[in-house]
């Protein structure tokens, strides 16, 4: 007579083998869930900064626009009211390395900040002053406008209570690099030591992120950095205007 049955041992190499097949296909797919995740903290991070980095730069851009060239309308940075003792500076009253403060006629109302009510449905909340600023302890970048308190711009601070995608690292040791460089009509370099008195001279930008994402990618148990830069060409800057 003819056994077909399994023995012991065979059932139990069988279960092994299954095992080994079953751990592989649980190992493959979590490491893929893993990267799926990675690659989606990456993109949204991507997003944020390229965003920050397109606006900051559509804004820069438009600096010292002034339809009726008075450079009597530029105003002191700290309270948005009183007219700049230096009138030179035209629309970057303030620049360094980790702070900017520019403004622009963007109403063509000849007033900076504009009147209220303003000939656009904006009122006070016009930008027409804007400061960015890096604030390397919450490693973040702010923004505050018409002299306003400052909001976070890209990044966050860790008490807010709002998420954080992303970590502005450029004042970490392993990276220290200047948020905005400036440049003259050679396109030599402006030296932080020589703002604001050269602030006039500035023909070109510099606009440079590094950050991190704020969550640990799995794959890697580390947090992905990623580097933006670009190049911001303030054309109303160089344009000579009159003073009264």
């Amino acid at each position: 007579m003819i056994n077909k049955g399994f023995t012991l041992i065979e059932i139990i190499i069988a279960l092994f083998v299954a095992s080994i097949i079953m751990a592989a296909m649980y190992g493959a797919v979590n490491m893929a869930q893993h990267t799926s995740t990675g690659i989606e903290r990456k993109v949204i991070a991507q997003q944020d900064v390229r965003g920050a980095l397109d606006l900051m730069a559509l804004e820069i851009r438009m600096v010292s626009y002034n339809q009726g060239l008075d450079n009597s309308i530029w105003r002191v940075p700290n309270d948005c009211t009183t007219k700049s003792a230096n009138p030179t500076y035209k629309g970057i009253q303030a620049a360094g390395p980790n702070s900017i403060t520019i403004e622009m006629d963007i109403f063509d109302t000849s007033k900076i900040p504009p009147p209220v009510p303003a000939p656009k449905p904006f009122g006070q909340n016009s930008n027409e002053i804007i400061t960015y600023t890096y604030d390397a302890p919450n490693l973040r970048i702010t923004r505050a406008t018409n002299c306003g308190g400052a909001m976070s711009f890209l990044g966050d601070t860790a008490a807010s209570g709002r998420p954080r995608i992303v970590h502005v690292i450029n004042g970490n040791a392993d990276v220290n690099v200047p948020l905005f460089r400036y440049f003259d009509f050679n396109n030599v370099e402006i030296q932080p030591a020589n703002l604001p008195a050269l602030i006039p001279n500035i023909r070109t930008m510099e606009i440079f992120l590094v950050v991190e994402t704020e969550n640990i990618d799995p794959t890697t148990n580390a947090r992905k950095r990623l580097v933006y830069s670009t190049c911001v060409i303030p054309r109303n800057h160089g344009i000579s205007g009159v003073t009264r």
